[in-house]
């Protein structure tokens, strides 16, 4: 195979098999696939002349693909995919086919990476001329053997936690290193050694069920972009999201609908903030009219389903001359699709149908429909400062 000359290179290893969490590698978490948030980040620093993601998997590199981010993909032999396979001897195998000065690995399971962070490390790897860069979290804990010794302070002594400088975590976000020291010591670390200090909230490593619950929350917190369009309407469905798409009958055969009252507290939220809000449903019934009513819902819309949903978005968004970039919008079914697809912000309950889940973007909300969803879906974009104030 020819070889390019590339100076500073990315690998990113994603093996197919996952033990702890299926398809951990591209399952979406906060919005976009797992993987998408240090590849982006990688990206945007544009300091890599080349980023490969090495893998064993078809649907892996598919997906890396369908990012659209210029990204190479190397697939590599079943041989280098095995659970005792060392990371080591996957970098040696791209180093055999590419030319390179320094290889960065990132681990994508370490999703709070930045395009600063790659940066900044890089700055400091060439100005300190290192052989090898990890990162680190600084963390101020105290640690102890098992033998009933201290390892980092004196308990005579105790430090307050704040004159308490604690101890660097190797957090596993990238390494750094150059190619003759990997090609001689057959290790991504030796020689000049340098550590790239990150925020101690980037120690979480995605590994159990319970990271990836930490994980998501401190991308919604850290990661999530506030340079998005701000959000001017609200709006939602009703069977399925308000309700909890049961249906029920009294003994004279009326329809009745089962609401959740938080919701009703989170319009309430909306509207003393200034938020238009709005209600999109298939069916067309007195209850939703009354429960619409008492909410004091500014655009009430009934009897649309599938594309219907979308064109009452668009008539109410040239009505208040925003667009559906500036629109926030929930729903659970293959009715709503087509809105959840255009709309700036969109999320769905746990319960909704897989089609509607795997929409690229969408933020699967942890309640169902009908438990108070809502209300947990306008409290997290109130946290992302997410809406336009006219109050």
């Amino acid at each position: 195979m020819k070889t390019v000359k590339k100076k500073n290179i990315a690998l990113v290893p994603m093996r197919g098999g996952s033990k702890s969490i299926k398809n951990k590698n591209i399952k979406y978490i906060a919005g976009r696939p797992l993987c998408a948030w240090a590849l982006k980040a990688a990206v945007e620093s544009a300091i890599f002349d080349e980023i490969i993601v090495s893998t064993d998997s078809d649907l892996i590199a598919e997906v890396v693909e369908s990012l659209g981010l210029g990204i190479t993909v190397m697939m590599r032999p079943a041989t280098l995919a095995q659970d005792t396979t060392s990371t080591e001897a996957v970098m040696l195998h791209i180093a055999e086919q590419v030319e390179f000065d320094v290889m960065t690995l990132i681990q994508v399971t370490m999703p709070l990476v930045t395009d600063k962070d790659f940066i900044n490390a890089y700055q400091k790897f060439n100005d300190e001329v290192l052989d090898s860069l990890l990162t680190g979290a600084q963390v101020k804990n105290f640690y102890w053997t098992h033998d009933g010794n201290p390892i980092n302070y004196d308990p005579l002594k105790r430090p307050r936690r704040q004159d308490f400088d604690g101890v660097l975590m190797e957090n596993g976000s990238f390494y750094m290193t150059r190619k003759e020291l990997l090609l001689k010591e057959k290790c991504r670390l030796g020689g000049k050694i340098g550590i790239y200090t990150m925020p101690c909230y980037t120690a979480v490593d995605i590994d159990e069920e319970d990271d990836w619950l930490i994980a998501e929350k401190l991308i919604m917190k850290y990661k999530v972009s506030p340079d998005a369009s701000p959000i001017k309407l609200f709006a939602s469905d009703v069977d399925g999201v308000l309700t909890d798409a049961g249906m029920y009958y009294s003994s004279d055969g009326s329809e009745l609908k089962k609401f959740n009252t938080h919701d009703g507290k989170g319009f309430e939220i909306l509207r003393n903030h200034g938020i238009k809000t709005a209600i999109i449903t298939s069916e067309d019934t007195e209850i939703v009219a009354r429960r619409a009513e008492k909410l004091k819902i500014d655009f009430l819309v009934q009897g649309k389903a599938h594309g219907g949903k979308l064109n009452a978005l668009k008539d109410i968004c040239a009505q208040e001359n925003i667009s559906l970039d500036e629109v926030a919008y929930i729903g659970d079914d293959i009715n709503c699709y087509e809105a959840l697809v255009e709309v700036g912000t969109r999320a769905c309950p746990s319960s909704a149908l897989p089609q509607i889940t795997e929409i690229p973007g969408i933020l699967k909300l942890k309640k169902g429909g009908g438990e108070g969803v809502v209300r947990e879906y306008i409290e997290l974009l109130f946290q992302l400062k997410k809406f336009h104030e006219t109050k």
